[in-house]
Protein backbone atom coordinates (compact mmCIF):
# COMPACT_ATOMS: atom_id res chain seq x y z
CA UNK A 1 0.00 0.00 0.00
CA UNK A 2 1.42 3.48 -1.13
CA UNK A 3 2.81 5.49 1.84
CA UNK A 4 0.56 8.95 2.36
CA UNK A 5 1.96 12.35 0.70
CA UNK A 6 1.15 15.85 1.62
CA UNK A 7 3.35 19.07 1.93
CA UNK A 8 3.20 22.85 1.24
CA UNK A 9 2.99 24.30 -1.99
CA UNK A 10 3.76 27.93 -2.35
CA UNK A 11 2.41 29.82 -5.50
CA UNK A 12 4.49 33.07 -5.61
CA UNK A 13 5.28 35.43 -9.34
CA UNK A 14 4.73 39.02 -9.68
CA UNK A 15 1.15 40.58 -10.17
CA UNK A 16 -1.41 39.94 -12.29
CA UNK A 17 0.50 36.70 -14.32
CA UNK A 18 -2.44 34.33 -12.65
CA UNK A 19 -1.51 33.11 -9.53
CA UNK A 20 -4.60 33.37 -8.49
CA UNK A 21 -6.77 31.53 -11.61
CA UNK A 22 -4.12 29.09 -11.06
CA UNK A 23 -4.95 28.37 -7.28
CA UNK A 24 -8.26 27.90 -7.77
CA UNK A 25 -7.84 25.85 -10.96
CA UNK A 26 -5.94 23.44 -8.89
CA UNK A 27 -7.93 23.47 -5.66
CA UNK A 28 -11.13 23.15 -7.55
CA UNK A 29 -12.57 26.07 -5.18
CA UNK A 30 -12.75 29.74 -5.76
CA UNK A 31 -10.71 30.74 -2.61
CA UNK A 32 -8.57 33.58 -4.07
CA UNK A 33 -10.32 36.70 -5.48
CA UNK A 34 -9.47 36.84 -9.20
CA UNK A 35 -9.19 39.92 -11.77
CA UNK A 36 -7.79 41.44 -14.11
CA UNK A 37 -6.24 43.78 -12.13
CA UNK A 38 -2.61 43.49 -10.41
CA UNK A 39 -2.26 43.18 -6.46
CA UNK A 40 -5.56 41.76 -5.76
CA UNK A 41 -4.44 39.38 -3.30
CA UNK A 42 -3.03 40.87 -0.53
CA UNK A 43 -3.27 37.72 2.27
CA UNK A 44 -1.41 34.17 1.74
CA UNK A 45 -4.63 32.13 1.20
CA UNK A 46 -4.43 28.64 1.72
CA UNK A 47 -6.17 26.05 -0.41
CA UNK A 48 -6.32 22.40 -0.04
CA UNK A 49 -6.65 19.68 -2.06
CA UNK A 50 -7.41 15.82 -0.45
CA UNK A 51 -7.46 12.64 -2.45
CA UNK A 52 -7.28 9.33 -0.73
CA UNK A 53 -3.23 9.33 -1.34
CA UNK A 54 -2.41 12.98 -0.79
CA UNK A 55 -2.98 16.58 0.84
CA UNK A 56 -1.59 19.42 -1.22
CA UNK A 57 -1.59 22.73 1.05
CA UNK A 58 -1.63 25.15 -1.56
CA UNK A 59 -0.86 29.03 -0.46
CA UNK A 60 -1.64 31.42 -2.81
CA UNK A 61 0.59 34.44 -2.26
CA UNK A 62 0.65 39.03 -3.39
CA UNK A 63 2.21 39.84 -6.10
CA UNK A 64 6.23 41.08 -5.94
CA UNK A 65 6.60 44.32 -5.97
CA UNK A 66 8.48 47.08 -4.38
CA UNK A 67 6.83 48.45 -1.37
CA UNK A 68 5.78 52.25 -1.67
CA UNK A 69 3.61 51.78 1.52
CA UNK A 70 3.53 49.63 4.34
CA UNK A 71 0.42 47.50 3.17
CA UNK A 72 2.77 46.91 0.38
CA UNK A 73 5.46 46.11 2.73
CA UNK A 74 3.70 43.05 4.10
CA UNK A 75 2.41 41.76 1.54
CA UNK A 76 5.90 41.46 0.38
CA UNK A 77 6.87 39.55 3.19
CA UNK A 78 3.66 37.28 2.66
CA UNK A 79 5.31 36.73 -0.06
CA UNK A 80 8.67 36.21 0.55
CA UNK A 81 7.79 34.18 3.61
CA UNK A 82 6.45 31.69 0.88
CA UNK A 83 10.02 30.82 0.30
CA UNK A 84 11.14 29.54 3.28
CA UNK A 85 8.20 26.43 4.54
CA UNK A 86 7.51 25.33 0.47
CA UNK A 87 8.03 22.25 -0.15
CA UNK A 88 7.32 22.54 -3.72
CA UNK A 89 7.47 26.13 -5.16
CA UNK A 90 5.64 27.01 -8.15
CA UNK A 91 7.10 30.45 -9.95
CA UNK A 92 4.26 31.65 -12.52
CA UNK A 93 4.80 34.28 -14.98
CA UNK A 94 3.40 34.99 -18.33
CA UNK A 95 4.32 35.21 -21.87
CA UNK A 96 3.46 39.04 -21.56
CA UNK A 97 5.59 40.46 -18.23
CA UNK A 98 9.36 41.55 -18.50
CA UNK A 99 11.82 38.72 -17.33
CA UNK A 100 14.12 40.54 -15.10
CA UNK A 101 11.82 42.75 -13.11
CA UNK A 102 12.52 42.04 -9.17
CA UNK A 103 15.87 40.10 -9.89
CA UNK A 104 16.96 40.04 -6.37
CA UNK A 105 13.33 37.96 -6.60
CA UNK A 106 14.34 35.54 -8.63
CA UNK A 107 17.98 34.87 -7.74
CA UNK A 108 16.37 33.77 -3.98
CA UNK A 109 14.16 31.22 -5.76
CA UNK A 110 17.27 29.79 -7.55
CA UNK A 111 19.11 29.48 -4.21
CA UNK A 112 16.04 27.51 -2.49
CA UNK A 113 16.40 23.45 -2.04
CA UNK A 114 13.01 22.32 -2.84
CA UNK A 115 11.50 21.41 -6.29
CA UNK A 116 10.53 24.81 -8.38
CA UNK A 117 8.06 24.51 -11.18
CA UNK A 118 8.45 27.49 -13.52
CA UNK A 119 4.84 27.85 -15.42
CA UNK A 120 4.61 30.50 -18.16
CA UNK A 121 0.80 31.07 -17.83
CA UNK A 122 -1.35 32.36 -20.78
CA UNK A 123 -0.08 31.12 -23.39
CA UNK A 124 -3.46 31.35 -25.29
CA UNK A 125 -1.71 34.69 -25.49
CA UNK A 126 1.26 33.99 -27.58
CA UNK A 127 2.65 31.89 -30.65
CA UNK A 128 4.47 28.81 -30.67
CA UNK A 129 7.85 30.60 -31.78
CA UNK A 130 7.80 33.28 -29.85
CA UNK A 131 7.06 31.05 -26.62
CA UNK A 132 9.67 29.06 -27.43
CA UNK A 133 12.00 32.02 -26.95
CA UNK A 134 10.44 32.70 -23.62
CA UNK A 135 10.59 28.95 -22.32
CA UNK A 136 14.52 29.39 -23.42
CA UNK A 137 14.70 32.56 -21.85
CA UNK A 138 13.44 31.61 -17.77
CA UNK A 139 15.31 28.30 -18.58
CA UNK A 140 18.48 30.24 -18.27
CA UNK A 141 17.40 32.21 -15.37
CA UNK A 142 16.40 29.37 -13.27
CA UNK A 143 18.29 27.01 -14.42
CA UNK A 144 17.05 24.34 -12.29
CA UNK A 145 13.57 25.07 -12.43
CA UNK A 146 11.08 22.62 -14.37
CA UNK A 147 9.50 24.79 -17.21
CA UNK A 148 6.03 24.35 -18.42
CA UNK A 149 3.82 26.37 -20.18
CA UNK A 150 0.04 26.45 -19.50
CA UNK A 151 -2.94 28.41 -19.52
CA UNK A 152 -4.54 28.69 -15.97
CA UNK A 153 -7.58 30.00 -17.51
CA UNK A 154 -8.08 27.65 -19.96
CA UNK A 155 -7.62 24.94 -17.86
CA UNK A 156 -4.54 24.15 -19.89
CA UNK A 157 -1.67 21.66 -18.64
CA UNK A 158 -3.05 22.04 -15.11
CA UNK A 159 -3.98 18.42 -14.70
CA UNK A 160 -0.23 18.12 -15.69
CA UNK A 161 1.13 20.69 -13.16
CA UNK A 162 -0.85 18.75 -10.52
CA UNK A 163 0.44 15.45 -11.57
CA UNK A 164 3.85 16.82 -11.07
CA UNK A 165 3.38 18.43 -7.60
CA UNK A 166 1.62 14.73 -6.56
CA UNK A 167 4.71 13.05 -7.54
CA UNK A 168 7.39 15.68 -5.62
CA UNK A 169 5.63 15.82 -2.67
CA UNK A 170 7.14 14.18 0.29
CA UNK A 171 5.72 11.37 2.30
CA UNK A 172 3.67 12.84 5.27
CA UNK A 173 0.21 12.42 7.11
CA UNK A 174 -2.37 15.54 6.12
CA UNK A 175 -1.79 18.52 7.62
CA UNK A 176 -5.56 19.41 7.93
CA UNK A 177 -8.77 17.21 7.92
CA UNK A 178 -9.49 15.85 4.56
CA UNK A 179 -12.58 17.38 4.44
CA UNK A 180 -11.08 20.95 5.11
CA UNK A 181 -10.20 22.92 2.17
CA UNK A 182 -8.61 26.27 3.17
CA UNK A 183 -7.56 27.44 6.69
CA UNK A 184 -9.98 30.50 6.35
CA UNK A 185 -12.65 31.20 8.14
CA UNK A 186 -16.06 32.17 6.31
CA UNK A 187 -15.74 35.84 6.89
CA UNK A 188 -12.63 35.87 5.16
CA UNK A 189 -14.64 35.26 2.35
CA UNK A 190 -17.49 37.25 2.77
CA UNK A 191 -14.63 39.93 2.90
CA UNK A 192 -13.04 38.94 0.17
CA UNK A 193 -15.81 38.36 -2.36
CA UNK A 194 -16.88 42.46 -1.59
CA UNK A 195 -13.36 43.23 -2.05
CA UNK A 196 -13.34 41.47 -5.82
CA UNK A 197 -16.06 42.94 -6.96
CA UNK A 198 -14.93 46.45 -6.03
CA UNK A 199 -12.00 45.45 -7.78
CA UNK A 200 -14.25 45.29 -10.86
CA UNK A 201 -16.32 47.93 -10.48
CA UNK A 202 -14.14 51.55 -9.41
CA UNK A 203 -11.34 52.67 -11.32
CA UNK A 204 -7.98 54.09 -10.62
CA UNK A 205 -6.93 53.78 -6.68
CA UNK A 206 -9.82 53.44 -5.36
CA UNK A 207 -9.99 49.44 -5.19
CA UNK A 208 -6.44 49.73 -3.77
CA UNK A 209 -7.42 51.88 -0.42
CA UNK A 210 -10.17 50.04 0.26
CA UNK A 211 -10.26 46.90 3.07
CA UNK A 212 -13.68 45.35 3.77
CA UNK A 213 -14.52 44.21 7.32
CA UNK A 214 -17.30 41.76 8.70
CA UNK A 215 -18.94 43.24 11.57
CA UNK A 216 -21.54 40.59 11.54
CA UNK A 217 -22.02 37.19 10.33
CA UNK A 218 -25.04 35.00 11.75
CA UNK A 219 -25.70 31.83 10.16
CA UNK A 220 -29.15 29.77 10.31
CA UNK A 221 -29.84 26.46 8.29
CA UNK A 222 -31.31 28.70 5.87
CA UNK A 223 -29.77 32.03 5.59
CA UNK A 224 -26.56 34.29 6.33
CA UNK A 225 -27.23 37.69 8.13
CA UNK A 226 -24.15 39.63 7.36
CA UNK A 227 -22.87 43.28 7.79
CA UNK A 228 -19.79 44.64 6.68
CA UNK A 229 -17.82 47.95 6.72
CA UNK A 230 -16.20 49.30 3.62
CA UNK A 231 -13.47 51.49 5.01
CA UNK A 232 -11.79 53.86 2.69
CA UNK A 233 -8.86 56.66 3.28
CA UNK A 234 -10.66 59.91 1.89
CA UNK A 235 -13.48 61.61 1.93
CA UNK A 236 -14.00 61.79 -1.55
CA UNK A 237 -13.82 58.18 -2.00
CA UNK A 238 -16.52 57.25 0.08
CA UNK A 239 -18.26 59.50 -2.04
CA UNK A 240 -17.37 57.19 -4.92
CA UNK A 241 -18.10 54.15 -3.39
CA UNK A 242 -21.34 55.34 -2.71
CA UNK A 243 -22.27 56.81 -5.58
CA UNK A 244 -25.12 59.23 -6.64
CA UNK A 245 -28.14 58.65 -4.53
CA UNK A 246 -26.00 55.19 -3.61
CA UNK A 247 -26.47 53.45 -6.77
CA UNK A 248 -22.79 52.84 -7.26
CA UNK A 249 -23.02 50.60 -3.48
CA UNK A 250 -26.22 49.18 -4.41
CA UNK A 251 -24.93 47.57 -7.38
CA UNK A 252 -21.80 46.67 -6.10
CA UNK A 253 -23.01 45.20 -2.73
CA UNK A 254 -26.30 43.06 -5.09
CA UNK A 255 -23.44 41.41 -7.43
CA UNK A 256 -21.70 40.62 -4.27
CA UNK A 257 -24.22 39.22 -1.78
CA UNK A 258 -25.47 36.95 -5.48
CA UNK A 259 -21.66 35.34 -5.02
CA UNK A 260 -22.24 34.98 -1.40
CA UNK A 261 -25.04 33.14 -2.07
CA UNK A 262 -23.18 30.53 -4.79
CA UNK A 263 -20.20 30.49 -2.44
CA UNK A 264 -22.19 29.57 0.44
CA UNK A 265 -24.86 27.56 -0.91
CA UNK A 266 -27.46 29.67 0.80
CA UNK A 267 -29.51 32.76 0.98
CA UNK A 268 -27.57 35.95 2.09
CA UNK A 269 -28.92 39.03 4.19
CA UNK A 270 -26.17 41.94 4.04
CA UNK A 271 -25.59 45.54 4.81
CA UNK A 272 -23.19 47.73 3.54
CA UNK A 273 -21.78 50.48 5.50
CA UNK A 274 -18.81 52.86 4.40
CA UNK A 275 -16.07 54.57 6.67
CA UNK A 276 -13.21 56.85 6.51
CA UNK A 277 -10.15 55.29 8.12
CA UNK A 278 -7.60 58.13 7.14
CA UNK A 279 -4.37 56.38 5.60
CA UNK A 280 -4.94 53.06 6.92
CA UNK A 281 -2.33 51.55 4.75
CA UNK A 282 0.61 53.67 6.40
CA UNK A 283 -0.71 52.84 10.05
CA UNK A 284 0.75 50.11 11.64
CA UNK A 285 -2.02 49.94 14.33
CA UNK A 286 -4.67 49.58 11.51
CA UNK A 287 -3.05 46.81 9.38
CA UNK A 288 -2.21 44.42 12.59
CA UNK A 289 -6.14 45.43 13.09
CA UNK A 290 -7.18 44.05 9.66
CA UNK A 291 -4.84 40.88 9.74
CA UNK A 292 -1.92 41.91 8.04
CA UNK A 293 0.70 40.45 10.19
CA UNK A 294 2.14 36.85 10.20
CA UNK A 295 2.20 34.91 13.26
Amino acid sequence: MPQHKSGFVNIVGNPNVGKSTLMNALVGEKLSVATFKAQTTRHRIIGIYNDEEVQVVFSDTPGVLKPVYKLQETMLSFSESALEDADILLYVTDVIEAHDKHEDFIDKVNKLDVPVLLLINKIDLSDQKSLDGIVDTWAALLPKAEVIPISAKANFNISYVMRRVKELLPESPPFFDKDQVTDKPARFFVSEIMRGKILLYYDKEIPYSVEVVVEKFKETPKLIDIALVIYVERDSQKGIIIGHQGKALKKVATEARKEMERFFGKSVYLQTYVKVDKDWRNSDKELKNFGYTQD
